[in-house]
């Protein structure tokens, strides 16, 4: 199975900004601290920092218009919040690699997986929940964001995949690292090898201006170049790697259920 950072966005990012100086270092900053506080704080240079410390912002005040906020403001919880991203048509980026921002994906209605998880986020700071967005990476097949959230003492997520295997996580999780290890056996490449192998700490997207994830017309590159740019866990030894079980002919025919098919059938299983 492929999945999605999107089959084009995730190599476009490493690819093309990973390197970028000013982006590295950004990444630098936002691991500091990171494992006492468990995820990534807040800038304290910020020049927007007294809006983005906000804990619960209206729309106005990150930029968004009354229909956005209307549509956004909507979703009460993390579950209508799942609800909402699964129900967005996936962006295959038939034109091209894509990264749009909040607005970008209320407007075309549809999104791969970090163009839903930073609508995700959003939705979740205007209910009063720290907009986190976390980062899988893999080995062999498309990386993957999801956004997270805490109930209690305990870490859930929301996520957007054309496939079936890595959606929404309830709230049960006692860690970071747990959550994600939940993903791990059905995170496989086309070839049923499993490809999960490390993992950023839950990044504050508070910490960007919104202009540059929520109401941006362009595409979200920094943002999503940050991202990678962070501090990421293994989330298994050499050893494991080499004695890890393929997925068997069941689970490789279960994987090819998908939410939307494309024209391209192929590009559909990317995502």
């Amino acid at each position: 199975m492929a999945v999605c950072l999107t089959g084009g966005a995730a190599g476009s990012i490493r690819r093309i900004l990973g390197t970028w100086g000013a982006v590295a270092q950004l990444g630098e900053r936002l691991v500091r601290n990171e494992e006492v506080r468990g995820s990534i704080p807040l800038s304290s240079t910020n020049p927007e920092r007294d809006v983005l410390r906000l804990k619960r912002p209206t729309p106005a005040q990150i930029g968004l218009t009354p229909d956005e906020g209307d549509t956004l403001g909507a979703l009460r919880t993390p579950e209508d919040i799942q609800q909402f991203i699964i129900g967005l048509s996936a962006n295959f980026e038939e034109q091209g690699d894509t990264l749009r921002s909040v607005r970008g994906v209320l407007r075309h209605r549809r999104a791969h997986c970090i163009e839903a998880a930073f609508t995700a986020a959003c939705a979740l700071w205007l209910q009063g929940l720290p907009p986190l967005v976390l980062d899988l990476v893999a080995k062999g097949d498309s990386d993957h964001v999801i956004t997270v959230f805490k109930r209690g003492s305990f870490w859930g997520a929301i996520s957007k995949s054309n496939h079936i295997w890595l959606r929404w996580r309830d709230p049960i999780y006692r860690s970071p690292r747990e959550l994600v290890m939940s993903y791990f056996h059905e995170y496989a490449n086309n070839d049923g090898l499993k490809s999960l192998r490390t993992y950023s700490l839950p990044v504050d997207l508070r910490r960007f201006p919104t202009d540059m994830w929520v109401t941006s017309e362009e595409d979200c590159w920094e943002v999503g170049a940050a991202l990678c740019d962070v501090r990421h866990f293994r989330v298994l030894t050499r050893a494991q790697e080499r004695r890890l079980l393929p997925r068997d002919a069941i689970e490789m025919r279960a994987d090819d259920m998908v939410q939307y098919e494309s024209a391209d059938r192929r590009r559909a299983r990317r995502y």
